[in-house]
């Protein structure tokens, strides 16, 4: 079976498995359940079509159903827009525009090195395919990690967050994000599983974190657009940021990531001071080649 029927196959597995049957709206019939979650027959009912037409597809069969299906199936499993979108991927029906075995280095364009400087109020930072951290303003910097001094195939905000021990003493709650680092990076490989540089990144972390390989086998996406992190910053101290997400039209491998914090509030006070503390003396650019 191909890589990504595995993984289209998993994906479903996993997703019917995690239905509670009393929310889906099925009436008990009296069998007993030896593994949680929906049967294979359930899920095809819920979604209009035959066990048997499911079942093939579960198994990763060469199969191209059709939106509507698809969206029938999504449904049945309770599935997200994230969740969704992943689906669509694994069974290729985005396919053809995106799927490259050869990827060239993904660059910021100018007009993004100009919003960053803009925001140099408030951390900014860009992040392109795979969690690659391609660009970050100086308040980005001095808030999470100066990227731009590591190695560049060190650059990457899913590898930072599980191989480097300041990022886990800096989130209060490291182990939402880094489940959310994973789920994110998982619906990214979904897109273009043939990627070498995903597919070393995720050998990389499987091997050397066994949180990341645990969160990994559960196969579960999740696309970031907005939230709040806590922070224990070792020079300011303890603050919180809401982030919000910008996708360039045009660009849909490239997400601007804003931090701001309330007005008057302690972690505003914070902001700024951190702001204070990591004034240039000199101009800085705020641009991160990527190797790829």
């Amino acid at each position: 079976m191909a890589e990504s029927n595995r993984e289209l196959a998993d994906f479903l597995r996993r997703a019917r498995s995690q239905v509670d049957p009393s929310r889906a709206g099925l009436p008990p019939d009296g069998r007993v359940r030896r593994v949680p979650g929906l049967r294979r027959e359930e899920v095809a009912l819920l979604a209009g079509v035959s066990t048997d037409y499911y079942a093939r597809l579960e198994q990763g069969r060469r199969i191209l159903p059709s939106p509507a299906v698809v969206e029938s199936i999504g449904r049945a499993l309770g599935l997200d827009d994230a969740g969704r979108a992943h689906l669509r991927d694994l069974i290729g029906m985005t396919a053809a525009p995106v799927r490259r075995r050869t990827r060239g280095v993904q660059r910021v364009r100018p007009g993004l090195y100009q919003l960053l400087d803009a925001l140099d109020g408030e951390p900014a930072l860009v992040l392109g395919r795979r969690t690659d951290v391609l660009a970050a303003n100086r308040l980005a910097r001095a808030l999470f990690a100066d990227f731009e001094r590591m190695p560049p195939r060190h650059r990457n905000y899913a590898r930072w967050m599980f191989l480097d021990d300041e990022a886990r003493s800096l989130f209060v709650d490291w182990e939402v994000h880094a489940r959310e680092a994973v789920e994110s990076l998982r619906l990214d490989a979904g897109r273009d599983p043939d990627d070498q540089a995903t597919a070393a990144l995720i050998a990389e972390l499987r091997e050397h974190s066994k949180e990341f390989a645990d969160w990994w086998e559960q196969h579960r996406v999740h696309q970031r657009t907005h939230g709040s992190k806590r922070l224990r910053h070792p020079i300011v101290g303890e603050l919180t940021v809401e982030y919000e997400t910008l996708t360039p039209p045009g660009d849909p491998d490239t997400t601007l990531f804003v931090y701001t914090a309330e007005a008057g509030s302690p972690s505003k006070r914070a902001l700024d001071l951190l702001a204070s503390w990591s004034m240039p003396t000199t101009d800085h650019q705020p641009g991160l080649a990527q190797e790829q």
